[in-house]
């Protein structure tokens, strides 16, 4: 029984996994794209970033299908054309429920449905739909016993909320608390979320000059330049906080002060027009998404709830080249179509999320807190069928020291990845692996990508200078697919052995 345990809690390692409390980054997917990328390839995608979170503005069925088994948690969208069925019928609502979600879950780790998107301030007609909708939904969730598991609640823009600085003095706009109040009620009731869109770039960009740029990205300011709450006192250091915490106070003024704030939409453009949407470049956006990383992640909260998570989605995955309006509006991508970087993000020392610098400035390294099993099995794979020269790792060469499974599993991961070019999905071996900035070299031992080496037994199997981005990334999912047959082989021999 205990060898069987044993392999059971190897298992659990890298199964989908329901709960999860605490600070995370996720990022929003939308496809206003002249070319969408196939669902297959936007999860090799997720998963060569180790994003864990991410919300979808629909409940497409192909994508969905596309994430089962990943463990990736999904939020899934209503979308605002789909509300009048939803919101006057509640077989519709349970149909619904039952198309996208029930047949789904539990293989898609879906925990939140979004009812709609910024109804109340773009729509404004269909306000009256939304509690009906959430209703219904949420009754189609209890029918299903998926209602300790999902969420339902509705995005909203932060101008929704009057009068936001100092934020001890907001309140949401008082023609919406026929919608709001029974809104905040339910969540109340159900432990969902309020769902806030926060955008500084806009927020700087109307303000004509009264909020500085550096108070907008995050950067950091001496204390005369902080913004000051006078009937708090509390300090603000950025425009993100000012606005999560007017949520809080305006929510405070109506009565309810136990709603989290899950912000489902903050960025920055990496390009605008150059004459109006001067501030709309890679460079700011690279200074407001790794800031609010790091803000994120590290369980800052705001000064009203100080190490407080603020939930957050990045907004967003991919540039978007079909969406109206101003140049900026298409260029707020982390990737571009082809799942190319539209920027570097200067994470270093920080973390390995996002990692999304596909130049020589990446390394793929082993996860901390990796099973050590599921790495040896790993740096097995690496350094014989992954056809990684490994002799760099015996004892008396460059990277011998630290003599760690987790070093070794390290330098072969890396030089698997740069190897066959840092294609999407080299850097996985099934979840022990991750990409970050963060250069591991150390001493005399220099890691591949540093100097731009990383050998390769026998004939390199990077893609050849005619083969296509696509061909090179079927590849390494070809070859990750045999390294997770010698993972499973491995596992069940060590059952056996024990």
């Amino acid at each position: 029984m205990k060898k069987l345990s044993f392999f059971l809690s190897l298992l659990a390692a890298v199964a989908v996994v329901h709960g999860e409390d605490g600070a995370y980054i996720g990022v929003n997917i939308g496809t206003a794209m002249s070319s969408v990328p196939a669902p297959t390839q936007i999860t090799t995608l997720l998963r060569s970033q180790n994003i864990r979170h991410i919300r979808l503005y629909d409940a497409d069925p192909a994508m969905l299908s596309a994430l089962a088994n990943t463990g990736i948690r999904v939020i899934v969208s209503v979308p605002n054309e789909q509300l009048l069925g939803i919101g006057n019928s509640n077989a519709t609502a349970a149909k619904w429920v039952a198309r996208n979600v029930a047949a789904h879950y539990p293989s898609v780790n879906i925990t939140a449905i979004a009812v709609g998107s910024e109804v109340l301030s773009t729509l404004p007609n269909a306000a009256p739909l939304i509690m009906p909708a959430v209703r219904f939904l949420q009754n189609a969730l209890v029918a299903a016993s998926l209602d300790r598991f999902i969420k339902v609640s509705t995005p909203h823009s932060s101008s929704i909320i009057l009068d936001s600085f100092p934020p001890s003095q907001a309140f949401f706009n008082r023609s919406l608390d026929p919608v709001l109040v029974p809104l905040l009620k339910f969540l109340q009731s159900t432990g969902a979320p309020l769902m806030l869109n926060v955008y500084p770039y806009y927020d700087y960009m109307r303000s004509n000059g009264v909020i500085p740029l550096d108070y907008a990205l995050f950067r950091t300011l001496p204390p005369n330049k902080e913004a000051v709450d006078a009937n708090t006192l509390l300090h603000y250091t950025n425009v993100f906080d000012a606005v999560v915490d007017a949520a809080y106070f305006a929510m405070a003024y109506l009565n309810v002060t136990n709603v989290p704030v899950m912000v489902t939409e903050t960025g920055w453009p990496h390009k605008g027009d150059a004459s109006s949407e001067p501030d709309a470049n890679a460079d700011n956006a690279d200074t407001y998404n790794s800031n609010l990383i790091r803000h994120v992640m590290n369980v800052t909260g705001t000064p009203k709830h100080p190490g407080v998570a603020v939930p957050t989605y990045i907004y967003e995955l991919y540039d978007e080249d079909t969406r109206p309006g101003t140049t900026s509006e298409k260029y707020w991508g982390l990737f571009d179509m082809n799942g190319s970087p539209a920027y570097a993000l200067h994470l270093t020392g920080s973390g390995q999320l996002l990692a999304n610098d596909t130049t020589n400035n990446t390394f793929c390294v082993a996860r901390d807190g990796a099973d050590e099993k599921m790495l040896q099995a790993a740096l097995d794979w690496a350094c014989g069928p992954g056809k990684v020269d490994c002799s760099v790792l015996t004892q008396g060469h460059a990277c011998y020291e630290p003599d760690t499974v987790q070093d070794h599993a390290t330098y072969a991961f890396n030089a698997y990845y740069h190897g066959i070019g840092m294609g999407s999905g080299s850097c996985y071996f099934s979840g022990v692996a991750v990409v970050t900035t963060t250069d591991p070299s150390h001493g005399s031992c220099v890691y591949g990508g540093k100097n731009g080496s990383a050998l390769l037994n026998g004939t390199s199997m990077a893609p050849s200078s005619n083969s296509t981005a696509d061909a090179g990334s079927h590849r390494a999912v070809g070859d990750v697919s045999s390294f997770l047959r010698s993972v499973a082989a491995a596992l069940l021999l060590s059952v056996v052995l024990l």
